[in-house]
């Protein structure tokens, strides 16, 4: 095995900034590295040539794997003449290509995409306010449903038994939790989908999956803020996802937030709207990185702020019906003398990320950026609200486990095919 050296992934232009160095995966059996970029969605091929080629392209900046492959991505070339070892190395190197990130991130987002839809569509899993319990399994109760608290107030739970029947709970059960618990099911489930039951269960531990308010999970072995989280990629106002291209923002956790302090709050219950993004339009991804991230769109939800003031008080629902459904009736009874500021509305709103950027927010399901803005002109009417992206490390530390994992898998395999004899192909 090779010894850990820092990544080109991670030292080259795409996440320089991590500045963390990142271990070759521990389970790189030689035969199986190849098997694995194949299925990401490498074309190796032998050449006669006396040195490699790699061509990673703009994967991250595809709308999908069939569309890299398109456009040329992902194509390496291997010399003929090189022996066993040397061409391990090759493709072991392949794997800290960034191009081989933006492969799993294809993978990622379809698993988000899952996972978000699946809970969506869970009318059994409903949205409880703060004072009621951060997490509730109904009259069924916790362990019934595959989990066990370990805080009270419902302030802590971690799976008791199967990890994806715990997640199962979410999907098909009855449950109630506020948001922000509701993003961290959404950052678990997509795990799952992305191993498969079988993986999901055998690669980690229950406490690593813990649930429960924010600060809990620092002290627990979670995935996503604990322990195990790893090595974690800051990115707050997107500047350097923007850069990489849509897929870097695949399966990303992020928040909603209040500007002006609490004092400016008439609904505490939509002070903030936790997310995870499941998909990025080819013209938002352009936008925002032409944009340089969120900041400009902050800018964008100051000024419809703004306007939002000088219209009628509707009470309800007055500018999601007005602004995202676009209800004709409401539309028609505006006065005269608001419609100016209701084409001023429009026009903001027009931008390709309020329209192209698609969040999960329990119990909200998928839906656009547009969407909660408009909501939250309605719920807290006296702040304007910001986006910013949360601390991850899908890029990082649970990307390397994920490799990990398949290398660890096809080895095993390709141990057990050897034991008895015969011939496999891991693909």
């Amino acid at each position: 095995m090779r010894a850990s050296r820092v990544p080109a992934w991670l030292a080259g232009c795409a996440l320089a900034l991590l500045g963390l160095p990142s271990p070759a995966p521990a389970a790189d059996h030689a035969s199986c590295v190849l098997p694995l970029l194949q299925r990401l969605g490498w074309q190796v091929r032998e050449t006669a040539a006396d040195a490699p080629a790699v061509h990673g392209g703009e994967p991250c900046r595809r709308a999908s794997l069939d569309d890299a492959r398109r456009h040329g991505d992902l194509r390496a070339d291997v010399p003929r003449g090189y022996d066993d070892a040397r061409r391990a190395d090759f493709y072991r190197g392949l794997l800290d290509d960034p191009a081989t990130l933006c492969a799993y991130a294809f993978r990622l987002g379809d698993a988000a995409r899952r996972a978000a839809t699946r809970l969506q569509d869970n009318r059994g899993y409903r949205f409880s306010a703060l004072q009621l319990g951060w997490i509730g399994f109904g009259l069924r109760g916790a362990r019934a449903q595959g989990w066990q608290r370990f805080r009270s107030f419902g302030r802590g739970y971690a799976p008791d038994g199967s990890n994806s029947a715990a997640i199962e709970a979410f999907y098909s059960g009855h449950v109630r939790s506020e948001c922000g618990v509701g993003r961290q099911v959404a950052q678990l489930a997509t795990q799952r989908e992305l191993y498969g039951d079988a993986g999901f269960d055998r690669e980690f531990a229950p406490g690593e999956l813990s649930i429960g308010t924010f600060l809990t999970l620092h002290d627990t072995p979670s995935i996503l803020l604990g322990a195990n989280a790893g090595e974690f990629f800051a990115d707050g106002k997107a500047v350097r996802t923007a850069r990489l291209g849509r897929q870097a923002f695949m399966g990303v956790p992020g928040f909603i937030e209040h500007v002006f302090d609490k004092g400016h709050l008439d609904d505490i219950n939509n002070q903030a709207e936790n997310f995870v993004i499941v998909d990025v339009s080819e013209e938002a991804a352009e936008a925002l990185a032409r944009h340089g991230g969120f900041v400009h769109y902050d800018d964008l939800n100051r000024r419809l702020w703004e306007l939002s003031r000088r219209m009628p008080d509707g009470g309800g629902r007055y500018f999601e019906r007005l602004l995202h459904e676009r209800d004709p009736a409401l539309r028609a009874a505006l006065p005269e003398a608001q419609r100016p500021l209701l084409a001023q509305m429009d026009g903001l709103l027009a931008d390709p990320v309020y329209r192209g950027l698609m969040l999960y927010v329990h119990p909200k399901g998928i839906r656009p950026l547009g969407y909660h803005i408009a909501r939250l002109l309605d719920r807290n009417p006296r702040t304007p609200y910001s986006i910013d992206l949360a601390l991850h490390n899908l890029h990082t530390t649970l990307f390397r486990r994920w490799l990990q994992a398949q290398l660890r898998d096809c080895a095993a395999q390709t141990a057990y095919i050897d034991q008895r004899g015969g011939t496999w192909n891991w693909a």
